[in-house]
């Protein structure tokens, strides 16, 4: 397994996780996550779970409700002035030239029929367009710049107004290709990349398309590479769509449509970090090896703000065999308990978008709205997490007692010579 891992898989998932796209398209959308944490503060303020408190805010509470609609209500738009700009680093082209002709060209795709721009397809409707135009247009700035296709002017020309003529050029192909495809053939470009990504879209929100996920983060993790950074490029986009439309239906006073959505892995899945070490950390914390109970000590603070990288590499779980099975089993069992309780209506379906170490329990609470089952299946997690890895540390504390009473004579014998 381990050869097939580092001389097989690995190798393939590295090359797609570190491409240039796939890394433009993942720092480009964490872009949009202060603006959607902030717009899930008022949120939260205005549908407080306390009783009578909508009708304490009375007027207000919509009022509190309307920079919702600028933060997640352009999200696609945010979105594609992400990539662009981290794409357009890349290449040492200028990021404020290439962002604004991606805005511009965003904005020519979203017309509906009647030539208006559609304000509806801002918001997660429009970002997978996003995405796929803000690469589109970068490239095609590239190709006019590398080819120096682009008007020329002395070198006394003020550096600003040299630059606004060298973004002439690309800005007249990229608009004029988009408007070629929307306005004269009429083709609908956002309904296309919809349409394109649906069946990825459609995997990542059933419960087999989530394991597949889960595992295949935790092989990664195994190996010694982060891999929820090197798949984050794929799927951030889509959970990211999926809370977006949670959140909108939760105000519309709606079923809410979706399971997996941003929050589902870091809240109701990894509790202490990727994983689910959690409870790996509690069992340290009462082992009797000195090396694991100081480990533990150290690990506790950064797993309640689900940060577990002194677990990863302090156990070690990287190459460890030992330790691999149950990295990979306890998220997928969590993962299964939590979208069968979701699915079935027992706890609540994230429809808030919250920093992601917000601690165990407070997270499941917030992160549905205020939904207790959810807060309480939280802190079942953790107990979960500690069931399933205590029998492998057991193996490991083992050993490492061992260790520690060989070390402890050897040391005792050297004192005595």
């Amino acid at each position: 397994m381990q050869k097939f891992l580092e001389n097989k898989l690995l190798p393939i998932l590295m090359r797609v996780g570190n491409n240039v796209i796939m890394v433009a398209i993942r720092d480009g959308i964490s872009f949009t996550l202060p603006f959607i944490i902030a717009g899930s503060v008022f949120l939260i303020i205005a549908n407080l779970p306390i009783p009578g408190w909508s009708e304490f805010l009375g007027p207000y509470a919509e009022m509190l409700s309307v920079p919702v609609q600028a933060t997640f209500g352009a999200i696609g738009l945010i979105a594609a002035i992400g990539i662009s700009y981290n794409l357009a680093k890349y290449y040492k082209l200028d990021c404020l030239s290439c962002c604004c002709i991606t805005v511009a060209v965003f904005l020519l795709a979203q017309l509906d029929d009647t030539h208006k721009i559609n304000v509806n397809n801002f918001g997660a409707a429009g970002l997978f367009s996003a995405i796929i135009l803000s690469v589109i247009t970068v490239y095609i700035v590239r190709f006019f710049v590398e080819k120096k296709i682009y008007i020329r002017l002395p070198d006394s020309v003020p550096p600003a107004v040299l630059q606004s003529f060298i973004s002439l050029a690309p800005a007249m192909a990229c608009l004029t290709l988009i408007w070629l495809v929307r306005v004269v053939f009429n083709f609908d470009i956002n309904a296309f990349f919809t349409l394109i990504l649906s069946p990825l879209v459609m995997g990542l929100d059933t419960l087999p398309g989530i394991l597949i996920l889960v595992a295949l983060i935790s092989l990664l993790w195994s190996c010694g590479i982060h891999g929820t950074n090197v798949l984050s490029g794929i799927t951030s986009p889509i959970f990211l769509k999926f809370i977006a439309e949670n959140t909108e239906a939760y105000l519309q006073h709606q079923p809410v449509p979706h399971i997996t959505a941003e929050g589902f892995y870091n809240f109701f899945i990894c509790s202490g970090g990727s994983g689910a070490t959690m409870g790996l950390v509690l069992a340290m914390l009462l082992s009797k090896s000195r090396y694991y109970k100081s480990l533990g000590r150290i690990s506790i603070g950064p797993a309640i703000f689900c940060i577990n990288e002194p677990v990863m590499f302090g156990v070690p779980m990287v190459f460890n065999p030992i330790m691999m099975l149950p990295l990979i089993l306890t998220p997928m069992v969590i993962c299964t308990c939590s979208y069968l309780l979701m699915q079935f209506g027992i706890i609540g379906r994230p429809v808030f978008q919250i920093p992601w170490t917000m601690p165990p329990i407070l997270n499941g609470y917030f992160a549905t709205g205020g939904n207790i089952p959810a807060a309480i299946w939280s802190g079942c997690m953790v107990i979960i997490s500690t069931v399933m890895y205590y029998p492998f540390f057991r193996i490991l504390e083992r050993k490492q007692l061992v260790t520690e009473k060989e070390e402890e004579a050897a040391a005792l014998a050297s004192a005595g010579a």
